[in-house]
């Protein structure tokens, strides 16, 4: 490690010690609502789909579906079709499905780690249930923002992938072998999922308490101001986006009791878009097994970021 990046994490280290020392009623709290949100919202919503990710993978599917998904996803995002079940899975389960089943292409053969961090960068997407339920009825109060911010969130994913795809050499539109199902599929599956969901927990109640220390400390109020100054919005829309930058669930929650404007809706889409700190190390967890790099990932959620925004406000006039 060079000795900038160790000062750098002796630093943050020292900075966070101290503030878990003199907020430590606060980050106790704020770990809670993390635990509360881990058992209430993530395992119920997330750990079927993991099982059923890495079923699907133990028992060759996309191999299958590969051959019919072949043609397009090559031309449209430069990987075979096998790919096609991480885009799926990414759009219909969430964060961070869509990479964990890049992992599993990669780590059975089914593409290549080149394919797999292509496919980083536009299938690790948030799920409907987050975007629809969450974020469109719970924050917003009405299920067509939701599907406002679903429908953005999907063209800015797609967006994402044929923009990284540019420029690169394409996969051929071969037909993939299908691979037989693996015996002990089920336990295969379950192990894993569990293994992944304990990684996917660390990580929101890690950043749950970061950005409840931050605010105990007045650093995420005053950063919050100087963003609202800086670019006219609301100063809890600063605030929510302050907060996503770090952890999504947080970020969205903090956007409660504000108006369905599209400004506030684009930032909205923006914050799932990008996913939060908290993602972006869940991916590196789950990926690390099958060695890709997660250099795509951060670009492609930087994309997503910016045209969900622009879809959004493009969208709203419809909605609203």
């Amino acid at each position: 490690m060079k000795k900038g990046a160790f000062a750098l994490y002796a630093a943050a280290a020292a900075a966070s010690a101290l503030g878990l020392i003199a907020c430590s009623a606060e980050a106790m709290e704020a770990a809670r609502y993390s635990l509360r949100l881990c058992g209430e919202v993530l395992i119920p919503s997330l750990f079927p789909f993991f099982v059923l990710s890495a079923l699907i993978q133990e028992l060759g599917l996309p191999s299958r579906l590969g051959r019919l998904a072949a043609p397009g996803m090559g031309r449209l995002f430069g990987v075979s079709g096998p790919g096609c079940a991480a885009l799926i899975l990414g759009l219909m389960a969430g964060y961070p499905l869509g990479a964990a089943s890049a992992a599993g292409l990669v780590e059975r053969g089914e593409v290549s780690r080149e394919e797999g961090g292509r496919l980083l960068g536009f299938c690790n997407n948030s799920g409907p249930a987050f975007i629809l339920g969450a974020a469109g009825t719970g924050v917003f109060g009405g299920a067509r923002f939701g599907l406002l911010l679903y429908a953005a969130h999907i063209l800015a994913a797609l967006t994402a992938g044929v923009l990284l795809s540019l420029g690169r050499p394409r996969a051929a539109a071969r037909l993939p072998e299908i691979r037989p199902a693996r015996a002990g599929a089920l336990p295969a599956a379950v192990t894993a999922s569990v293994r992944n969901m304990i990684n996917v927990c660390g990580f929101v109640i890690a950043f749950g308490v970061v950005t409840g220390t931050l605010d105990a400390v007045g650093l995420l109020p005053a950063l919050a101001l100087d963003l609202s100054r800086l670019t006219g919005l609301e100063i809890s829309a600063s605030r929510a986006a302050i907060v996503g930058f770090f952890e999504l669930g947080g970020g969205v929650g903090a956007m409660r009791g504000l108006a369905a404007t599209p400004v506030n809706l684009a930032v909205c889409a923006a914050v799932i878009g990008w996913g939060g700190l908290s993602v972006h190390f869940q991916t590196s967890a789950v990926v690390a097994g099958a060695e890709i790099s997660t250099a795509r990932h951060f670009t492609g959620r930087c994309l997503s970021a910016v045209f969900s925004f622009v879809y959004v406000l493009l969208l709203a006039p419809a909605v609203i």
